[in-house]
Parts: C-alpha cells; structure tokens; sequence
C-alpha cells in the first residue's frame, strides 16, 4: 500500500486529539520531557502511556500495548528501541492509530544497516497504511492548539505566526530560542530528521493551508523528495507566504563530467541557489537571518513596492544603513520629488532630506516630526515598507524615558507597512513587549544589518512571487541523429544535432584526407581552423588537436597531419569520424551555454562569459530546463560580463533577443534529448551584433562508452 501523504491527512498528525506516549519510561528522560510538556500545556488528559511491563510510569498508570487504551488516538509517540519499532508499529495500528511520530536512531543516518532498517520502517508503516515522522528526531510542538509532542525543554506557550521545520533536532531548540528572545514567535516546530515517509515538501504543504501560519522558516541539508518541496513552495508563493531556508552544506555535482567545462560552473549549492530563486524561496545563511527575516515576512506580507523607506532619529543608524544597504543589494531609492518638497516643510532647517532620513534631535523634542516623516516617506510611490528606526529598551519595570518617540511611530497609519528597527540586536522582553503595545507598535526587528537584510529578502520575494510566471514548456525539438547513446559524441555530430533544433552553427566540412582539406578550406575562401574529430577526444587542444588561422595549401595539408598525428600519439585507441575544416572567426563575445543532469532537479542550463576562460571568470548565470526566451534574457541581465553584449570598443551590441533564442533552444535541445543525457555544452557560443553561431559542442550521455572488451 502507497499511503498517500496529503495536507488533510497530515492535520490529524500535527492537530491530534490524544496522543499514545509508547514506551513511556520513569528511566528515560525523553520520556520524561515528553510527558512534562504535554502535562504542562493540559494535554495530560488526552495522553495515554503504553508500556509494555504496565505499571505506574510519571506517575500514572500505564497500558502494556495500544489496544488497551480503548479509545481512539490519533498519535502514536515512539520512544522505544530500533528493535522494537516494527512491533510497535503493528500494535498501534491494531488499536487504529494512523501516526507515528519516531524517536529513536540507527536509521537512514547509520550506514547500509540503517538505510535497510529504514527501508523496512518505511516498507512496514505502509502496509500498515501509517504516516511515520522521522525518525531520528525530537518531534513537533503545535503551538496553536498548545499540544506538544516532543522531549525538547522550555517550550513557550505563547503562539505565533512563524511555522519553523528543522533536519535536525538539536539545533532546532537553539533556533526556538532565539526566534523567542526576537520575537519571532511560532505557530509549529517540526524537526524532520531522516525524512524517512513525511518530508519537509509534505509540511510545507500542510502549513500552506494552515491559517495560523504566515511564514516558515526551514533549516535543511539535503532536499528529499524535491518535486514535493517545489510543488508546496509555489503554493506558498501563491498564497504570500515566504518561505525562509537556511540550506548547510555543498558539494560538487554528481553528474559533473570530464568533457565539459559546464560541471566546474554547476554544482549542487549553485543549483540549490537557483531552484529556490526560480521557487520565490528566501535563502539565508544564519539562524539569526533566518529567523528574524520569517517574522518580518509574517509580520509585513508582501510589499507593493521593493523599496525601503528608512526614517531614524539617530543620524549615525543613517550611515550604517547606507553602508549596508550598500553591501547587501537592498533598494533604497532617492525619495519622490513630491516626496522631498513635503518633508523639507516638516523638517528643521538644519535637517537633510534624503533616504535614509535622519529627523535628527527635533523629533525628539516634537515626534509628531516622526508620525509625519513616517506617513510622508510611506506615501512615495517607490516605497514598499517603512522602516522606523529608534532605540527600544528591554530592561525596566516602569514608564520608559522615551516613551513619546515610540508614540510617535505608533501613531502614523500610513497604508504602506510599517516596522520598528532597534539599532542593536538585543532580546525582545516583556517589558519591550509592554512599550510597544503602549505605543501601539505591531513589529520590531532588532539589529540594523538585520532589518537591512530581511527587508531586501522580503522586498526580493515580494517582487519574484507577485506575478510569478508558470514554470516554462519545452519547444519541440526533432532529433533524427541515430549514433549510439553511450559516452560521448564528436563535434561533428554534435554540431548536426544543433543545427538540427535551428541554433546557429558555423559552416565546416567533415574530411578525411589532405586533400579533402585543401579542397575544402580553398571552397571557404578565408584562413581556417582545422580540429580532429572523434567521440573520444573531447579536449582537442589539450593534444595539439585544433590548429588555428590556418591558409593556403601546404598550411592546411600541414595543420592536418599534425592533428591526425596528435590523435595517434595521445589517444592511439580512439575512434577517428575525421578532420572538421571550420573558416575562422573575427574576435567577438563569446559565451558558454552548457545543460548538465542535476541528480534531484533535472536539466540545469549554465551561461557564462569567457569561452576557454569561463572557469578563470566565473561569471555565470543557472535556470533550470525549460528555459524560455523570456528567462533565457534574463539569465544575460545577471551575469556581471553582460555589458559586453551591448556593444564595447566600436564593437556591434549582441541582438540580445537572438541570444535569448540560441539559449532557450539550447535548452530545448538537451530536454528533447532525453533522460539519458548526461551533458550538452557549446563553447564557445559566439555572439556578434545579430550573428550567434555554435562554434564547438559536446555531447555526453549517462551511459559509459563501450569498451573494446564488451
């Protein structure tokens, strides 16, 4: 049995009406934990301790199995021995419970032994039509409905709008911690450990639908089940949740190959990195970011505008917001003219009137100078969020000394979002909790580098999830070429098959004698490049098997020996097609298009500038397959050598729209070619004014060559 993992069916594991604490333990302190919380947060009532001696356990009688609880339960907490689970399993689904939340480890972490036991775990929950969560973990806490499943310590009881998803379950109580010290409060904590059935793409699916949740936070290593995680992230966007992820580790791409200059462009990180900008998923690279970002996100929603308008009584915050806004990418804009002209009739004489704007020491004396500049600098059109910056105390019992200026942030009612923005990174107490309702203030977010960073990233997914464009359809390709689809084929073929899908190829000859050569190249007319052709030599210069600017007879029937006798020296066992005669080429831009197979996500298409020097450059820009015209330019707008292609030095600008045509159909070409292909590159691509013509291509499937002893 398939058991099907649906956002209804996961409500009844992470909404449950009782929960079965199996294996409850006086000897066990998760055990413990576990039954404390739920004591804690009136769930006792609702919990039922299995253990198989029977018995008083935390002092409460015990059941020996499941069944014996005799009445409907809709999870079962495992806290017993890898040994055990499997038996487990059965029992609490002979008493009809459906979930089961694992604690225990050996699993998919623990070499080949555990990926077995996993697949077993798995295997067996099924044919039991049971959801399994874990294993390997610490459980969830559903702050909502206040019901804790979980051992982990000193949950809060107070709920928020921040569901927070974690691998791990260690680092899932330091990031609940912190999101309580910021004031990032939490709807769910799910840790997800080995992701053995539910998936962090299934509850993120679940939390999509779950009206407490305006935001998720995610800290993950590895993306299991991605077509999922894809699928539930484009639900978030459409419904205006951010999703917040802090992505550990990299490493090299599986399907990187020796052939192509491609794989050093593409690898597993730089694929993640694109799949989440094409998903609208904000990616960060600290608890602190992202947590502090994902309370911002519930808190403001999505902007209508990607700029950030700062108004602070501190002058010196001017500057350091500058400077970071500066280093991050975050937009601040010049402010409106309409926008200036009001605020210079607030402002002191003395007072500058610029983005980020210090009201300086009058607000102070006056904050009504504050409500106004906030609903001022709210009202320019480029502004998507106001960001009010002042200092807020966390230590005190009694009045606050600057109470009147917090009033004065409170008191603006500007359509456009507003927040706070202490100038340092210090705990949200409940005595800045007590000022900030005094002053009718919503939202803090403590730190300056911090409120830069998590307005650009909410500014940025409000921008790329606003109209957020259907994932692109492949063009049909046709591809007649019938060569074996084993290792690699030569430039030669490679270059048909391109000229086969209409990507622009240049013009060459196939020869096989000197003779032939001369022919050809008198034909041409020009000086020519003359390269070996064989599937089995795919760097050709690293050989002496490509001479450049080659004319005249005796040039060409030269250039040609020493080709074939570089292939002879080099690579004695290789296949030779023949000699490809190409007429050289004028200097000009030259681009890398190169497609490689990701492991999880498919195709990913690189474009890089450089030719032979894209590796020493890198500059490069990723999409994943299909591509698109529309995208195909964008991935040029991104790379920071694209200025080349709007023309330099006397140089013709690159029709920019043919260039997106060549890459999309590149692309195009690579998905038509199948799920054996392994690696598609041209390098180099060469653009000149509204000439794009495929100099050099490689064409490598997953398949290895057939050797001579097969």
């Amino acid at each position: 049995m398939n058991t099907h993992i649906s956002s209804d069916r996961l409500r009844t594991l992470f909404r449950p009406r009782s929960i079965a604490l199996v294996g409850a333990s006086d000897k066990s302190m998760f055990s413990a934990n576990a039954y404390c919380n739920l004591a804690d947060f009136g769930f006792a009532d609702r919990t039922f301790l299995v253990n198989r001696r029977g018995g008083v356990v935390h002092g409460q009688p015990s059941v020996a199995t499941c069944a014996e609880i005799g009445r409907p339960v809709d999870v079962a907490f495992m806290q017993v021995p890898q040994s055990g689970t499997l038996d487990a399993l059965t029992d609490a689904a002979a008493a009809g419970i459906r979930n089961a939340v694992i604690l225990s480890s050996g699993y998919g972490e623990a070499g080949p032994a555990g990926r077995q036991a996993q697949r077993e775990l798995v295997e067996h929950a099924r044919s039991l039509d049971m959801l399994v969560l874990g294993p390997n973990h610490l459980g969830f806490a559903n702050f909502v409905d206040q019901i804790p499943v979980t051992p982990v310590a000193s949950l809060p009881r107070k709920a928020g709008s921040v569901a927070l998803l974690s691998q791990s379950g260690a680092s899932s109580a330091a990031m609940l911690s912190f999101g309580t010290m910021v004031g990032a409060d939490l709807s769910y904590m799910v840790t997800l450990g080995n992701e053995a059935m539910i998936t962090a793409g299934h509850v993120l699916d679940f939390l999509v639908d779950d009206e407490s949740t305006r935001a998720i936070a995610v800290f993950m290593e590895t993306i299991r089940e991605p077509e999922v995680f894809a699928a539930a992230a484009r639900r978030a966007a459409a419904a205006g949740k951010a999703i917040v992820v802090l992505k550990a580790g990299s490493s090299e791409l599986a399907a990187r190959t020796a052939a192509a200059h491609t794989g050093a462009l593409v690898g597993d990180d730089r694929v993640v990195d694109t799949v989440f900008r094409e998903l609208g998923v904000i990616r960060v690279d600290s608890i602190e970011d992202m947590m502090i970002t994902a309370s911002a996100a519930a808190s403001l929603g999505r902007l209508d505008a990607p700029g950030i308008g700062w108004v602070s009584v501190s002058g010196g915050a001017c500057d350091i917001i500058a400077d970071r806004a500066d280093d991050l990418g975050a937009v601040v804009p010049e402010f409106s003219a309409q926008t200036r002209q009001r605020l210079t009739d607030v402002m002191p004489d003395y007072g500058t009137v610029q983005n980020p704007l210090d009201t300086t020491g009058a607000a102070i004396i006056d904050p009504s100078l504050f409500t106004k500049a906030i609903e001022i600098v709210a009202d320019d059109p480029a502004i998507g969020v106001v960001a009010a910056v002042s200092s807020v105390p966390w230590e005190g019992d009694g009045p606050y000394a600057a109470q009147a200026v917090l009033n004065g942030v409170g008191a603006a009612a500007p359509a456009t979002p507003i927040t706070l923005v202490n100038q340092v990174l210090q705990p949200i107490s409940s005595y800045t909790t007590s000022v900030l309702d005094d002053a009718g203030i919503g939202h803090l977010i403590p730190g300056l580098r911090q409120s830069v960073l998590a307005l650009r990233n909410i500014a940025w997914w409000s921008e790329v999830t606003r109209n957020a464009a259907a994932p692109a359809t492949a063009e049909p390709v046709i591809v007649s070429e019938t060569a074996p689809r084993r290792g690699a084929w030569s430039e030669a073929t490679a270059r048909g098959v391109l000229a086969q899908a209409g990507v622009g190829v240049v013009p060459s000859d196939l020869v096989s004698s000197a003779d032939e050569a001369i022919a050809a190249a008198a034909a041409l007319g020009r000086p020519v490049a003359v390269k070996i052709a064989s599937p089995d030599i795919l760097h050709k210069s690293d050989i002496g098997g490509v001479v450049l600017d080659v004319e005249g007879a005796e040039a060409v029937a030269d250039a040609f020996r020493r080709v074939i006798d570089a292939a002879a020296e080099h690579a004695p066992d290789a296949p030779i097609e023949g000699v490809l005669i190409s007429p050289m080429r004028d200097a000009s831009v030259e681009l890398l298009v190169g497609v490689v197979r990701d492991r999880q996500w498919g195709l990913v298409l690189a474009v890089a500038i450089g030719g032979v020097f894209v590796e020493v450059l890198d500059d490069s820009a990723l999409a994943t397959v299909p591509v698109g015209v529309d995208r195909a330019r964008g991935l040029l707008e991104r790379l920071r050598g694209g200025a080349l292609l709007t023309g330099v030095r006397g140089r013709a600008p690159a029709d920019l729209d043919a260039v997106a045509v060549a890459i999309a159909r590149i692309g195009d070409l690579a998905a038509a070619l199948g799920d054996d292909l392994e690696s598609l590159e041209v390098n180099p691509l060469r653009v000149d004014g509204a000439v794009i013509e495929a100099l050099d291509a490689v064409i490598t499937w997953t398949a290895p060559a057939v050797t001579e002893e097969e």
